[in-house]
């Protein structure tokens, strides 16, 4: 180590899903939505590119077009509404808002890898409650005390959906602390925590444009709580940053939430084609968790999950997979077009055979 080095910050990162760019490849590795944004969203972005000042000038700092579209959306106030740079970005704000207590933040152990990254960079102590044998939270492991409770509902890489009563169960026991629900998934299958927030003002829901509205590559997040919980984020932002998105992703993300229709019929063929996939898998010999998101986690008694990740990427079909305790036998596979499904589930029919 160079001299220099000594007075860095050494931090574990994140490895986010490859990107590979390769033409012709089934890209079935980082979740992202098959279908193309709402129409709107296209007409925004030619309208922005006949508008120079639009791009010359800063954007919006509090994003309010957004923020309004949003809260007519959610049905909450517009004080309740904190946007941001992609749910990480909003997640990452959060940590440093929230979990200042010095007590250890819960997550599970089995979850989105960036909590225990942001943790760390952070300076936020915490503890990781492990999941039963079904891969599902243990709602008493929630109850004593703590600097925080932070968990994806869907729950990721698993899939797994709790009810809005566990999430209930969550806030009772836990009044004086913030409990963070990060419902990138949510629209797949799940029931928002979203309705809970008249009742409970340590609640902050995470919602992402990345997923079902079609927009990752826009980086769109947004947190919906209180607007005790809204403000403190606030200001922790403006301590930093105050122009965090940019106009197109402004303008984009609003076209996005005013086409409800097209929302609601991109979503409806993901869960279609996500249930045919599964049925399909178990039909291999596949065990296939119950997914409530755009996503399947799946293993198989014969093949190792590393063997079968290398064989698909082989073959150019990339899924997700995690040399990581209790999971490095499953795949994540996320759910493309129909026609990219059957590629997948033609390669696994032909390799569970002996013919790959």
């Amino acid at each position: 180590m160079k001299a220099i080095e000594q007075n860095f910050r050494r931090v574990t990162p994140y490895v986010p899903g490859e990107q590979p760019k390769k033409k012709g490849i089934v890209k079935l590795n980082t979740n992202e939505n098959p279908y193309p944004p709402a129409p709107g969203v296209l007409r925004a972005l030619a309208e922005l590119s006949r508008t120079p000042d639009a791009l010359r000038r800063y954007p919006d700092p509090a994003a309010q077009e957004l923020v309004q579209a949003l809260a007519a959306s959610c049905g909450v106030g517009e004080d309740q509404i904190f946007p941001g740079v992609g749910s990480d970005d909003v997640l990452a704000i959060a940590f440093q808002t929230f979990f200042q207590s010095g007590r250890p933040v819960l997550f599970p152990d089995i979850t989105y890898s960036f909590y225990p990254v942001w943790a760390q960079l952070f300076g936020v102590p915490y503890r990781c409650p492990a999941l039963d044998g079904d891969f599902r939270m243990r709602r008493e492991d929630y109850y004593g005390e703590n600097g925080g409770i932070l968990f994806p509902n869907p729950n990721a890489p698993t899939a797994i959906a709790e009810p809005l009563s566990f999430v209930e169960d969550i806030l009772r026991h836990n009044p004086d602390t913030v409990v963070i629900v990060d419902e990138a998934y949510v629209d797949f299958g799940a029931e928002s925590a979203i309705r809970l927030l008249p009742e409970y003002e340590n609640l902050l829901v995470v919602q992402t444009f990345s997923k079902s509205r079609s927009l990752a590559g826009m980086r769109i997040g947004y947190a919906v709580g209180s607007p005790l919980l809204i403000r403190y984020m606030n200001a922790v932002k403006y301590s930093y940053n105050s122009y965090t998105m940019s106009a197109a992703a402004i303008r984009c993300g609003v076209e996005a939430v005013k086409d409800e229709a097209y929302f609601r019929e991109t979503t409806a063929k993901i869960v279609a084609t996500r249930e045919r996939t599964a049925r399909a898998l178990k039909e291999l010999g596949f065990v296939v968790l119950p997914s409530s998101a755009n996503f399947l986690f799946a293993s198989h008694p014969q093949y190792p999950g590393r063997q079968l990740y290398q064989a698909l990427r082989e073959a150019d079909i990339y899924v997700r997979y995690f040399d990581s305790p209790r999971i490095d036998n499953y795949l994540r596979i996320s759910v493309g077009t129909d026609g990219e499904m059957e590629q997948l589930l033609g390669f696994l029919a032909s390799y569970t055979r002996g013919e790959g």
